[in-house]
Parts: C-alpha cells; structure tokens; sequence
C-alpha cells in the first residue's frame, strides 16, 4: 500500500472533493463551480493510497505572514487511522508554508486533531471582525 500526500492540483479529484464538500456541515451549499475556483486560488493538498484519493486540505496565503487552513477532510472509511495526521505534518512542513508566521483556522468538530499541531483557541478573539455575504 502505497500513502502519498501532494501539492500537484492537477492530481486532484475534483468531483472526490465536491461530493465529500457538500456533504459537510461547513460546505454544504457550494457550487461544483465555487470548489473548482477555490481550488485553483490557492495551495491544495490531496492524500492518496494506491493513488485514490482519500482526503483533502487547502491553504489560503501569502506565504510568509498568514495562512488560513480550511476544508479539511479524510473520507469516512479511512479516519482512525492516522492520515489526518500525516496530512497536517506534509502542510506543516512544506518549503512554501515554513515562513508563514500565522495560522488560523475553524472547526466545530476537530479540535484535538489540531491541537496536535499546536493551534489553540484565539487568546483575544474581540479583535477579530467577520464579514459574511449572503445571496
């Protein structure tokens, strides 16, 4: 069994992270369009065994000062296994992604996953704003 996690976007499965994206709570409504988009604008990463597809990351950067982990995920019949983590250790250590000097990111559902990777919840969290656009 062969376990690899890449940057390649063009290894993606896209259709793979659609139908596991809008089964989610945090992705429910998009558009197979929105994902696509999504993907191109910024850094992906796929988990693959046997080269399918088994989980996906994406990061949105500048690469050096802020990065925001999102859409997160491991297929449902391979969780419990540790790929979650080999999948964060691979984002984590990448040349790209080593200069970055902050992280963020959100979960309902994942926190002592991340909080292996030394996120904690946000010491000061007034300062924070958020816009939401609704259509």
């Amino acid at each position: 069994m062969s376990i690899i996690v890449s940057s390649q976007k063009d290894k993606l499965d896209i259709d793979f992270v659609y139908q596991f994206l809008t089964n989610s709570y945090w992705a429910k409504d998009r558009t197979k369009e929105e994902v696509r988009i999504s993907i191109e604008n910024s850094m992906c990463f796929g988990i693959y065994i046997d080269d399918q597809q088994i989980g996906f990351a994406r990061v949105v950067t500048d690469y050096v000062i802020f990065a925001y982990l999102m859409d997160v995920f491991i297929s449902k019949e391979y969780r419990g296994k540790g790929y979650s983590k080999q999948l964060m250790k691979t984002i984590f250590e990448h040349k790209k992604l080593k200069p970055v000097k902050k992280w963020m990111l959100a979960t309902s559902d994942a926190h002592r996953l991340y909080q292996q990777f030394d996120f904690e919840p946000l010491e000061n969290s007034s300062i924070f704003m958020q816009k939401s656009v609704i259509k």
